[in-house]
């Protein structure tokens, strides 16, 4: 399953690294919880949990339906 997050966030990751932010995979459990940290613009960003959940959660979820949640670290 991690490969497939992998994959999944690649697809992600440069609309966020257009706005200047961009974001580090930390882990995958077995229990489908996704661990990302934000970084440069997205860190301090005040929409960043906006972009977490409606974004980045929303297009895991379809790309990789084990995922049950993602969450920043």
């Amino acid at each position: 399953m991690k490969d497939r997050v992998e994959k999944a966030l690649e697809k992600i990751r440069p609309s966020l690294q257009a706005d200047g932010g961009d974001m580090e995979l930390v882990d995958v459990s077995e229990d489908g919880i996704v661990k990302v940290k934000l970084t440069g613009a997205c860190r301090g960003c005040p929409m960043s949990q906006m972009t977490l959940k409606m974004g980045i959660e929303k297009a895991l979820k379809q790309a990789v339906p084990e995922v049950k949640e993602v969450q920043s670290v």
